[in-house]
């Protein structure tokens, strides 16, 4: 009989993206295999408190786990000695890996990776730099220009900078990068805080709101394109999946367009040529690879209509997981089903081991 791995599975965070992350976490969990783990649910309320939950799964949607008898505080000590858990009644939990299912800010930025690390627990996708890496915008870009990796024109700008001279930052920037402008918070996760800015005092106003959510904000030339998806699996030797298109509902793919609106229609494969898609998944890997990805990443790009150009866009290391999400979708495409997807992204976190 083979032995069970014990598996903590990390979800909800204090994060803008904290409600697709229970839903996330259930769908993950109803496509385990149960023979092969005991699996530990570790619960992120909005405001930062950790506890162990242990009750019906169902109750994940929409934040009615926080209010289960269950609860019992707990956190992932950093001491490598315990290798897990401490509950609050002092009680230590072994962990064999851990799958943090947290998407944005505190999960996919390196903080949580961070802890992992120290505490020398294996786990999925990437390691404390790369998700840092990935997480900035700025950074991101940064790296996709040096590998020349191609994409739109970009720029930075700092709230410190922009306070002290907005008028010459934001006439520089509509010189550079024409209109319209996409004006991104540069560490927000998930689409949230994203604005399109069609002439100077729309830039202002998504630079407010961009400056809500991060102290930094990415300004992007607008792409008149197709957005595509790649999903890629793997340590040293990475893989693409098949190329998914989304046909947003909203004049761009926000928050809502992705969660809340059905009316965006998902594309597997992508409708473009076969020499783009493979073109894509060629960029992808490379993306992956120059941005130090392990594990698991949702690679986006345009695919512009005029003249079929690929473009980076942006990773995500930690992709949704939702029953409607494209990464599982897109890796079902190529006969990975979900369960064995599970699997798989377990066992690269093991081939890599706690010491980082």
């Amino acid at each position: 009989m083979n032995h069970k791995l014990t598996l903590g599975i990390i979800f909800g965070g204090v994060s803008s993206e904290h409600d697709i992350s229970c839903i996330s976490a259930k769908s993950i969990i109803t496509n385990l295999d149960y023979s092969k783990y005991n699996i530990v649910l570790i619960g992120i309320t909005k405001d930062g408190r950790w506890f162990i939950y242990n009750d019906d799964i169902n109750l994940l949607p929409e934040d009615k786990w926080i209010y289960s008898k269950t609860l019992v505080p707990a956190f992932i000590s950093p001491d490598t000695s315990v290798h897990g858990i401490v509950t609050s009644k002092g009680e230590i939990i072994r962990l064999d890996v851990v799958f943090p299912v947290l998407h944005g800010k505190n999960g996919e930025d390196g903080t949580i990776q961070g802890l992992l690390q120290l505490a020398q627990i294996p786990f999925v996708g990437c390691d404390c730099t790369s998700s840092g890496v990935c997480m900035d915008k700025a950074v991101t870009n940064a790296v996709a220009d040096t590998f020349s990796i191609p994409q739109a024109k970009w720029c930075a700008i700092s709230q410190f900078e922009y306070k002290n001279n907005t008028e010459t930052l934001l006439d520089r920037a509509i010189e550079t990068l024409g209109l319209p402008i996409f004006v991104k918070p540069a560490n927000a996760g998930s689409s949230i805080g994203i604005s399109k800015a069609h002439n100077k005092e729309e830039l202002v106003t998504a630079m407010e709101i961009a400056f809500k959510e991060d102290k930094k904000a990415v300004l992007e030339q607008f792409i008149d394109g197709f957005e595509v998806e790649c999903a890629v699996m793997g340590n040293n030797k990475p893989i693409a999946a098949e190329v998914g298109q989304i046909v947003a509902a909203a004049e761009f793919y926000d928050f809502d367009a992705k969660y809340n609106n059905p009316q965006s229609i998902l594309h597997i494969p992508a409708e473009i040529p076969e020499d783009k898609r493979n073109e894509v998944k060629a960029l992808a890997v490379k993306a992956y690879m120059a941005l130090g990805c392990e594990g698991l990443s949702r690679v986006d790009f345009f695919v512009t209509k005029d003249d079929g150009r690929v473009l980076f866009n942006e990773i995500n290391t930690i992709p949704g997981q939702t029953p409607i999400s494209m990464y599982p979708k897109l890796f079902e495409a190529i006969g990975v089903s979900y369960k064995e997807l599970i699997d798989r992204l377990i066992d690269l976190a093991l081939e890599r081991g706690g010491k980082i």
